[in-house]
């Protein structure tokens, strides 16, 4: 085998311009295809950053449904209310439940206004609870604390003024000017590469209604559960309590409870359809070059009639010759498949840095060597298969004619 590997080698290499033009189908099939996976494994992870899944144990509500709009025109929604909390935070599967509130809301810095996008902490001490469901962490300043008063957080994009729109970086202890109320800044949460966590401001209920009169009225509520294993009873539990207390049939909710996991379990499925589907198209290109290795095989059996002869008059079998096309087809499949690799590993890296660069986020590329070991093998066998007919035929060749021609 090791002989018919170099003999196979200095063959391609003798035909120069030809073996690389017919490598180029392969190498442009598998290029697609590992590039295409890289990319999309980095497009995966990315979406999944943006639902801002620090726990896997979390249920989230929110006002919306079937019923949650009044008459036609009106854009009435039912919200939720710190009653529903109350009762939520009842139900014995429940370990914690926090309410939320999420605003847009006019922003003064640098003498530039903005609209930002503000979300609330609980006044009590479960915000340090929230800080650890959240994953937060703190790359300047510290968090906000119970006894804080007009403190808020900022994601990390505000640490970058081509970012925040202020054009001016912020640190902790600068103020900022919210609906007209002064607020200091005493820290900047780490880089998340998410939207909503890199964007957004961070304040406690009490001060939000300072500047915003909202009352008892929640946008989300967020409960963990005690037991990750009971998330779905849990889930049920919930829906029950919010039909009984806001007065709605089942399948006629006028809210929504959800995992997490749920959502992401079908955006996935949604991305993975997608990577499957475009693969698939790659593949042709490996199709393509399956037919040039078999052509190019074809075309040298005709050029070397006498090479061949020559061999078999000295001795060379049948099977010596069969296995020298099929290894020179299958080192043709091989070769391309370690270029297309390398170039769709390469593609791979411009792509998800220019997603990163154009999102905010910090996606990595994630290198699977058992994809490459079977794209490798894979290369191998088209090409070899390729061969297999050409090989045949030059192993059929009569000698004598061989040398005659």
């Amino acid at each position: 085998m090791k002989r018919y590997l170099i003999l196979a080698f200095k063959n391609l290499k003798r035909r120069g311009i030809r073996s690389w033009l017919t490598l180029l189908g392969i190498f442009i099939g598998i290029a697609s295809v590992v590039a295409l996976i890289g990319l999309g494994t980095a497009l995966k992870e990315t979406v999944n950053s943006q639902f801002d899944i620090g726990s896997t144990d979390i249920i989230s509500i929110q006002a919306g449904g079937l019923n949650s709009y009044g008459p036609p025109g009106s854009g009435a929604v039912n919200p939720l209310t710190t009653n529903d909390l109350e009762e939520i935070k009842n139900i014995p599967l429940i370990k914690l439940a926090i309410g939320r509130n999420i605003e847009t809301l006019k922003s003064v810095f640098n003498k530039k206004t903005v609209f930002s996008y503000l979300v609330t902490l609980p006044d009590d001490d479960t915000k340090y609870d929230l800080y650890e469901i959240q994953d937060l962490s703190i790359v300047q300043g510290r968090f906000i604390q119970s006894g804080d008063e007009n403190a808020i957080l900022l994601g990390n994009d505000f640490l970058d003024k081509d970012k925040n729109g202020f054009e001016k970086s912020i640190k902790p202890s600068d103020k900022i000017e919210i609906q007209g109320e002064s607020f200091k800044v005493v820290g900047i949460l780490e880089k998340k590469g998410s939207f909503t966590i890199d964007q957004m401001i961070l304040m406690q209920d009490k001060d939000l209604k300072k500047i915003k009169d909202n009352d008892d009225e929640l946008d989300i509520i967020v409960a963990l559960v005690k037991s990750k294993e009971n998330i779905e009873l849990a889930k049920q539990d919930i829906e029950k309590i919010l039909r009984k207390t806001r007065r709605v049939k089942e399948g006629e909710e006028d809210f929504q409870v959800s995992t997490p996991q749920a959502a992401l379990s079908t955006v996935n499925q949604v991305i993975l359809g997608v990577q499957i589907f475009i693969v698939l198209i790659a593949s042709v290109s490996i199709i393509v070059g399956s037919i040039g290795v078999s052509n190019t095989m074809y075309a040298s059996v005709l050029e070397r009639k006498r090479e061949i002869g020559t061999m078999k008059a000295i001795g060379a079998r049948n099977s010596h010759i069969f296995w020298q096309f099929f290894v020179e087809s299958g080192l043709l499949g091989f070769v391309g498949g370690i270029l297309g690799i390398i170039a769709g590993v390469i593609i791979s890296y411009i792509g998800v840095y220019s997603l990163n660069n154009f999102l905010g986020t910090i996606t990595k590329v994630s290198l699977d060597w058992t994809l490459f070991s079977l794209v490798l093998f894979f290369s191998f066998l088209i090409g070899s298969i390729s061969g297999i007919l050409p090989a045949m035929r030059a192993a059929k060749l009569n000698p004598v004619e061989a040398l005659r021609e």
